[in-house]
């Protein structure tokens, strides 16, 4: 006998989510966290939107299971009476030239299966949003705002309901593969323990989790993004987006709403090596420089809110990467399910990937 089922390390969004799809199917699952509560990293460090899944290649994993994702969000925030609001997107050419980037986006997210795309004049831009400057824009009606914080703290309690165990300040020291099962052994606690499963969704750690079994040829990049707001602007209903980075490292600074209507800005990106969610000031220069192609605004109007770390596979200049969602057994490792990069549109995607998750166990 084992100790548990499945353990899941990591109590982000997508941890989160694995375990609730799973206690349908299991009685004995444990999370561990390493962190004092639920999602305080990458889970709750973004621009709370709703992806449509217009911008990952044809039948790669982030447009399937972004696709996916986006309609089962919505009908959980329905189901559970959770504040979102489907407000729509605007990817708006700042330039002449970069018209012709609105129809291939257009065909991009046609060919992913996203519904309702279209291409807007000026005249029906400044419609929807008269602040803006544009040559017009792809309208993209699937994408929208929600509060990632009540979305985790429902999972978490929908979890837990059906008997999941979580521990908070609890760290992996190290995983050792046995004969039909795995051995966890913890930072600062005597205690070990032993599962079938393990699913490791340790978000900007996933990659040091994977070799503490053996599997050493995953690499992650961490990229910071910054964010800075606005009280000037109060009466932006759409999300408004630039033409994106080609190698997708970003989607450009853009706006973003909370559900109060408060408007911010960003994120950038940089890579970096250490975990500091500081904003530099510095980066104000950049912001008003791109926020200024699109929005008539003044450098004093910005100020500072909060960034995030994204844990992505895609090295600096390097091309796209899709998300590693992985039963290891063909190494050997089997029901080792790796979850490696989970970066945009991860959170969209949460219940997706618990179902995909779901399906690569072996019995």
């Amino acid at each position: 006998m084992f100790d548990f089922d499945a353990i899941i390390i990591g109590a982000g969004i997508i941890g989160l989510s694995i375990a609730e799809k799973l206690s349908h199917r299991y009685s004995k699952i444990l999370v561990i966290e390493k962190e004092s509560g639920f999602g305080q990293h990458t889970s709750s460090r973004n621009s709370e939107v709703i992806h449509s899944g217009i911008y990952y290649p044809k039948d790669s994993l982030k447009a399937k299971l972004c696709i996916e994702g986006n309609k089962l969000l919505y009908s959980f925030l329905d189901t559970h009476r959770l504040p979102y609001r489907k407000s729509g997107k605007l990817v708006i050419a700042t330039q002449i030239s970069e018209k012709p980037l609105l129809k291939k986006l257009l065909a991009k997210g046609e060919a992913n299966g996203v519904k309702g795309l279209k291409i807007l004049s000026q005249d029906e831009v400044s419609r929807l949003e008269p602040s803006f400057k544009s040559n017009g824009a792809l309208w993209v009606p699937s994408t929208g705002v929600m509060d990632t914080h009540s979305i985790m703290r429902k999972m978490e309690s929908l979890a837990q309901h059906t008997g999941v165990d979580i521990s908070y300040n609890t760290e992996v020291n190290d995983i050792k593969k046995l004969d039909r099962a795995y051995q966890i052994t913890f930072v600062k606690d005597p205690t070990i323990v032993t599962s079938k499963i393990v699913i490791n969704c340790g978000g900007l750690w996933s990659d040091k989790i994977s070799a503490m079994v053996g599997i050493t040829d995953y690499k992650l990049h961490w990229c910071k993004g910054e964010y800075f707001k606005t009280t000037r602007l109060k009466n932006v209903r759409h999300l408004v987006y630039p033409i994106p980075d080609p190698e997708l490292m970003f989607l450009g600074i853009h706006t973003r709403t909370n559900l109060n209507g408060d408007l911010f800005f960003g994120p950038n990106a940089n890579y970096v090596d250490d975990l500091d969610y500081s904003v530099n000031e510095n980066s104000k220069t950049e912001f008003f420089n791109s926020i200024k192609r699109f929005l008539d605004i003044e450098m004093d109007d910005l100020s500072i809110d909060t960034s995030g770390i994204r844990p992505k596979l895609q090295e600096k200049g390097g091309k796209q990467r899709d998300f590693v969602i992985k039963n290891e057994s063909d190494r050997g490792y089997k029901n080792f399910i790796n979850l490696i990069g989970i970066e945009s549109p991860g959170f969209t995607s949460c219940l997706s990937i618990a179902n995909y998750v779901n399906t690569l166990i072996e019995e």
